[in-house]
């Protein structure tokens, strides 16, 4: 710690992580410079952030956890900082006005780990041989600076260098690679938006193998022993995703990576345009299938579509496990409404204190809103049939493509599609049609008792 006097640090503005992103600023590009030893887990960097002030400050808070700050500049000048905790409060040499646009440089270094957080630890891991990020919800600030608010969405450039015999795979599509004696360095580049919590790197000793046939191109990244029972379980991934872009529209990313790690994981999880699984998910024998279909789902719903807040991370999980119905109903016969029928009598037995709209902090994964949302949806498709409501669901996503939404907004949607499309009363503006599908939302969302089914 150096530089200074501690400041009052700005208010924040999502509940559900109280000590994670400043309002005060936005992050359009992070470029980050990282070295990487693999055998004594030490990572050293420099991250600049390409910064948009949003009004008149003093000082900036960037989120950092467990790494040691090294130096600080802004706008090309040495500035004063204070770190605690995960909070590094930067001091321009001059205060910063609104609409400013500035640099924020962070030399750091320091053997990164998870963080321990309400929902577990969460963040940078270090494997057997190798690493990984997973980072959902505050975890990205254990191995880079950043301003770590869903909202926030920014591109990136990643120079990651380590040791030579492990393979490294990130968030971005590979634009240069180079050997120098023991250790490799890669650039990976990211033009599309991204959340901080869907960036990942992974280290490990892999291989690359490609799905084929298929119109999204599809790499697979993983330990060669495990590769016959990982692409069985895989095979019928390109399906899959033609059926997605069938029912949500095109898929948002240029490609799609499956990382799978050498190491058992409790879940997997997804990042931007790339999923990762512990072998313990793919064992060749295709049991669990529903969640390759949700971890591809996130692609659209969650990575492309991202919650403002996570209030909203509904929006992310019952889309994504409503598609696994959906997968189910194409792949092996079973109707939606099976799926759907099973989960609300599930639900009917368990406690009714959820409201869908503001889980509030300890239930935001809890399987509950998982199947909830997904019960939502499907409520809202036996409103509307099923060619308005997917007609609704791509105009959904076409119209917030790499963007970030509310519930607020989504029920808005509803509205307007369905009174503009879908007129329903004497008139034929369709207020009537509106009003019921609100009315339906609300009972979902923001009431605890789960409504029955018309």
């Amino acid at each position: 710690m150096t530089g200074g006097l501690v400041q009052q640090v700005p208010a924040l503005t999502d509940t559900y992580t109280p000590d994670r992103g400043d309002p005060a600023y936005e992050v359009t590009h992070y470029d980050l410079d990282l070295d990487y030893k693999v055998s004594t887990n030490r990572l050293a960097g420099r991250a600049v952030l390409e910064v948009t002030v949003l009004e008149d400050v003093r000082r900036l808070v960037v989120d950092l956890v467990g790494l040691r700050v090294l130096k600080v500049s802004v706008g090309g000048r040495a500035a004063k900082w204070v770190h605690r905790g995960p909070r590094v409060v930067v001091t321009p040499s001059l205060p910063l006005s609104r609409g400013a646009r500035t640099q924020v440089a962070i030399t750091y270094a320091g053997t990164p780990g998870p963080v321990a957080t309400r929902w577990g630890d969460v963040g940078w891991e270090e494997l057997t041989e190798g690493a990984l990020v997973a980072a959902q919800p505050n975890g990205a600030a254990t191995w880079f600076p950043c301003n770590d608010h869903p909202r926030t969405k920014a591109t990136y450039r990643l120079a990651f260098e380590c040791d030579s015999p492990f393979d490294v795979v990130a968030t971005g599509a590979l634009v240069a690679a180079r050997a120098r004696g023991s250790r490799t360095r890669r650039v990976f580049e990211q033009d599309v938006p991204m959340a901080t919590y869907l960036a990942t790197v992974h280290v490990g000793r892999y291989v690359r193998r490609a799905l084929t046939p298929a119109d999204v191109p599809i790499a697979v990244v993983l330990p060669a022993t495990r590769e016959r029972d990982v692409m069985h379980d895989l095979e019928r991934l390109p399906e899959m995703t033609s059926l997605y872009e069938t029912l949500f529209g095109p898929y948002p990313f240029e490609d799609y990576t499956v990382v799978v790690t050498a190491d058992d994981l409790e879940i997997p999880l997804e990042a931007h345009a790339m999923a990762t699984f512990g072998p313990n998910w793919l064992d060749g024998r295709r049991r669990h299938e529903r969640l390759v279909a949700h971890e591809l789902a996130h692609q659209w719903f969650g990575n492309s579509l991202t919650p403002s807040t996570w209030a909203d991370i509904w929006l992310n999980e019952g889309f994504a496990c409503y598609a696994e119905w959906l997968w189910a109903e194409q792949a092996d016969g079973i109707p939606v409404r099976v799926n759907a029928a099973t989960h609300w009598s599930r639900l009917s037995r368990l406690a009714q204190d959820v409201v869908l709209a503001d889980p509030g902090p300890d239930l935001m994964f809890d399987d509950r809103v998982y199947k909830r949302g997904a019960l939502t949806l499907h409520a809202l498709r036996v409103e509307l049939g099923d060619v308005a409501f997917f007609d609704l669901v791509r105009d959904w996503v076409a119209a917030h493509r790499h963007g970030s939404v509310t519930t607020d907004e989504f029920v808005s949607h509803v509205e307007t599609f369905v009174r503009e499309t879908m007129p329903t009363d004497g008139d034929g503006d369709g207020d009537a049609g509106a009003r019921r599908a609100r009315d339906l939302l609300e009972r979902w969302l923001w009431a605890t008792p789960l409504p029955r089914f018309a």
